[in-house]
């Protein structure tokens, strides 16, 4: 029983899931959350391909949440993977050999036995095209030295494995964490790895669940043989709040907290870059994915994050200096340039290391974003300096920066008002 009385779900042992995929019928295609519905859709780490739905991980803090998707454990298609590959390269905001690409990050995990064969199905037809995009595969499940000759057979389309591994051990969050699966995979992949990148990815790095110094000596030890780590915090939601609450798991945040990006405490950022700093690893640390991946494939951040200074001092000076090297400011025609090819519409403003726009919404500011490589914000939803892109708590907003935000808003309201008359 729980604290409130009521039966605690119970805990779902891990389960493969079936290895051949059933076509999901289309009346219940149209039950779905939109969202997860959607097949393909923009996120700030690259356009992402997602025809499978369900996942048996049950993983408590899982996204799936959100969407009413939490309960769908077996692994369905939407559509078959070589109509999901057309759909992908025909796509508006497709460009060869510059978006960034994600598959099957939002609804289930790539390397679960019945869905393995359609991520490599889609890498591999990718690669035989020639296309030279990242491509980024979020995994904590198993992955066999098989599985990397496979993925280093792969000769233009530039993979990047990221491992999400918290050392979380309470099995009511994470119940994969007692099989050890995903340590083997991330020792396996960094063992066969030459040209595909391999990333612990660090999350979510939670107060109370896996933030003491032992904890995170551990997952650096973890880590000391990958190309990179990159940490953030936890997705804190009403959602999968009340799920774990249900399961009596102490939620370190409030009903106030709820928010649109990760969670993450200046002083438990902190407290990550100085155990770092003191596990004498030589693994680097970033704050950021596509920082991540770019370190990993030696080139430049294609989300253009040098334009935020802060985010980089933990950052190698190698990858500094490819990063300010590859910068360049958009001009205006730059920008009504990429709106007129995408469709889209919006004032802006150029400013030091971003572009501020109104009302685009996530997936289209991340398409302009990812073909210019420079930081493209919304005025509605601005990034706190020192909050590197997360979620407020925690961090304080400046009065300079508040008062900035206020120009901007007056800004775009008169040229409505212009527009207007």
């Amino acid at each position: 029983m729980t604290e409130t009385g009521t039966a605690a779900p119970p805990l779902l042992q891990i389960s493969p899931g079936p290895r051949e995929l059933r076509l999901m019928p289309p009346a219940e295609q149209t039950d779905l959350d939109p969202y997860i519905a959607q097949i393909i859709g923009n996120r700030k780490s690259g356009l992402s391909l997602n025809h499978i739905v369900g996942c048996t991980l049950n993983c408590g803090y899982c996204v799936r949440h959100f969407w009413g998707n939490f309960d769908m454990k077996i692994p369905q298609l939407l559509v078959s993977t070589d109509e999901a590959i057309e759909l992908l390269i025909n796509h508006p905001m497709f460009t060869p050999h510059t978006t960034p690409l994600q598959i099957f990050n939002k609804a289930t995990d790539p390397f679960l036995p019945g869905v393995k064969p359609h991520l490599f199905h889609v890498l591999a037809a990718l690669d035989a095209r020639g296309f030279t995009n990242h491509m980024l595969v979020i995994t904590r499940f198993k992955v066999t030295a098989d599985d990397m000759a496979f993925l280093e057979s792969l000769t233009h389309l530039r993979v990047t494995l990221l491992f999400t591994y918290s050392g979380i051990t309470d099995a009511r969050i994470e119940p994969i964490s007692k099989s050890g699966m995903t340590v083997t995979s991330i020792r396996t992949a960094a063992e066969h790895r030459r040209r595909t990148g391999v990333i612990l990815y660090w999350r979510p790095i939670t107060p109370g669940w896996n933030d003491t110094p032992e904890t995170m000596a551990h997952v650096l030890d973890v880590g000391r043989d990958v190309d990179a780590l990159v940490f953030t915090g936890l997705y804190h939601k009403q959602e999968n709040a009340a799920y774990l609450e249900n399961l009596g798991v102490t939620v370190p945040y409030s009903e106030q907290e709820y928010h649109r990006r990760k969670t993450m405490a200046a002083d438990l950022d902190q407290r990550v870059v100085a155990a770092w700093r003191a596990s004498g690893i030589t693994t680097p640390l970033f704050r950021k994915t596509s920082c991540g991946v770019a370190w990993a494939h030696r080139t430049f951040d294609y989300n253009g994050h040098w334009g935020v200074r802060e985010l980089c001092d933990i950052c190698p000076l190698e990858q500094q200096q490819r990063c300010a090297d590859a910068l360049r400011r958009p001009t205006d025609n730059d920008m009504q340039q990429v709106l007129d090819h995408f469709g889209f519409d919006t004032p802006w403003i150029l400013d030091d290391g971003h572009v501020w726009t109104s009302g685009l919404g996530e997936q289209r500011r991340y398409a302009i974003q990812h073909t210019v490589n420079y930081q493209i914000w919304d005025i509605e939803t601005p990034h706190v300096l020192g909050g590197h892109g997360r979620s407020r708590t925690g961090h304080a907003l400046d009065p300079t920066q508040s008062a900035d935000f206020q120009r901007v808003r007056r800004t775009f309201a008169l040229a409505a008002r212009t527009e207007d008359d």
